[in-house]
C-alpha cells in the first residue's frame, strides 16, 4: 500500500491520496491551528472501522442474497483523557439496518465481521474495548 499526502496550505490541511488516485482531506482541530478542512486522523480511524465493517457485513448478507432496503453505521469512540498519545479505549458500533432483513442473519454477518474478518477492527482492539448494537428499523 502507498500513500501520498500533501500540504495545501500554511496550517495543517492536507490531501491525501492513494495508489488509485482517490483523495480525501485531513486537517487539525482549530483548536492547534487548523480550519477544519477535513476529518481529523484519529476520526479517520474510526470511519476507517466503519468503513471495513460495513463492506464485510454486505459482502456475507449479499452472498446469502440479502439485500437492505437501507444500511448505516454509526460509531461512537472514547479516547483516553489528558494522555499523550490518547488512545481509543471504548468504541461502540451500531449496525442499523432497514428492510425485511432476517435479525439472526443481520447478528450473524456483524459478528463475523466484528469477530473475524475486519482488519481495522483487530488492529484498534488492541488498545479499545469494541462494543457493537444492531437496530432494525
Amino acid at each position: 500500500m502507498d500513500i501520498e499526502l500533501n500540504l495545501l496550505n500554511k496550517a495543517y490541511h492536507f490531501a491525501a491520496k492513494n495508489e488509485q488516485g482517490n483523495t480525501i482531506s485531513i486537517d487539525a482541530s482549530p483548536a492547534i491551528g487548523g480550519e477544519n478542512n477535513g476529518p481529523r486522523p484519529m476520526e479517520l480511524l474510526i470511519m476507517g472501522l466503519g468503513g471495513c465493517s460495513g463492506i464485510d457485513v454486505l459482502s456475507i448478507l449479499r452472498k446469502q442474497k440479502i439485500e437492505p432496503e437501507a444500511f448505516r453505521i454509526k460509531l461512537h469512540a472514547e479516547r483516553e483523557k489528558d494522555a499523550t498519545p490518547a488512545l481509543f479505549t471504548d468504541i461502540l458500533v451500531e449496525f442499523i439496518f432497514k428492510g425485511d432483513i432476517d435479525p439472526v442473519k443481520a447478528e450473524r454477518a456483524v459478528k463475523l465481521s466484528m469477530d473475524k474478518y475486519c482488519s481495522v477492527a483487530k488492529t484498534l482492539e488492541k488498545t479499545a474495548a469494541i462494543t457493537y448494537k444492531i437496530t432494525m428499523e
